[in-house]
């Protein structure tokens, strides 16, 4: 198949999947020939929101239940069309709360204080500086960004779940169905996913091309803070700087860039 019959194919199917926008295309766009991998550069635009190594910093001590955590996990998902299904094992899942001793497994002892025992923590993908799931994925369907942020190439996933099988943090879910009958209502910004396909959180990288915060920032009343970790300058850094911290599983030497104020 030529570049151009390629090209024009990629370009089709997403805009049959109603993406309008170009920052959207940007973000999920990839190089046009047989076996080239998707584009690592970060589209370029006057709004954008942009950062040598993005990371994130969640206070947990502004959360108190799980209730706290609903608002922000319904923003992220909403947006991002995540289904809505019952069956816990076809669950798909951007962002979810879990507790300290899943979370945590390597902090875990029986006498962790309580406020960590039943704090429910927000979970995502950790876009981590050494993705193992990048490393894993035959297609390029999974690929990292010059500015740290990993992404999926939707088109290109197989459904041969090696990603989901490499990431120590299970940060990615699998449509084993059909998930556009569970979405309750469908943002035509963004692109739907079909049967077969792994998906996860993007760090709302569709929304900083246009100069928008991601949208669990928005919803947290500042518990949550995205920034630019190899900015010394950046309220991440002085987050991280000021207050105590703890990443997942940093041990395994992926270095996810997602830390925790506990």
């Amino acid at each position: 198949m030529g570049n151009s019959r390629r090209s024009f194919l990629k370009v089709a199917g997403i805009t049959a999947l109603g993406i309008g926008t170009k920052p959207v295309l940007d973000v999920f766009a990839a190089s046009g020939g047989h076996g080239a991998e998707p584009k690592p550069e970060v589209s370029q635009n006057e709004e954008a929101l942009t950062a040598k190594r993005w990371g994130m910093v969640i206070d947990t001590r502004k959360f108190h239940s799980a209730e706290d955590l609903d608002p922000i996990i319904e923003a992220c998902h909403k947006i991002h069309n995540v289904p809505e299904l019952t069956e816990p094992r076809h669950k798909v899942m951007w962002l979810w709360g879990d507790e300290y001793k899943h979370v945590f497994t390597h902090r875990e002892h029986e006498l962790i204080n309580d406020r960590i025992k039943h704090l429910p923590f927000l979970v995502l993908c950790n876009h981590c500086e050494k993705p193992a799931c990048v490393r894993a994925c035959p297609t390029k369907a999974t690929f990292k960004r010059d500015d740290g942020i990993v992404l999926m190439d939707f088109h290109r996933c197989i459904g041969c779940r090696f990603c989901m099988a490499a990431c120590p943090y299970g940060s990615r879910s699998f449509n084993f169905r059909d998930p556009r009958p569970f979405i309750k209502e469908e943002n035509k910004e963004f692109p739907t996913r079909m049967k077969g396909v792994v998906e996860k959180c993007n760090f709302c990288a569709e929304r900083l091309a246009v100069g928008k915060m991601p949208a669990c920032v928005e919803a947290s009343n500042g518990a949550i803070t995205v920034g630019d970790l190899d900015d010394s300058e950046s309220e991440v850094r002085e987050l991280l700087r000021t207050n105590y911290t703890i990443r997942r599983k940093p041990d395994l030497g992926a270095g996810p860039s997602v830390y925790y104020i506990v």
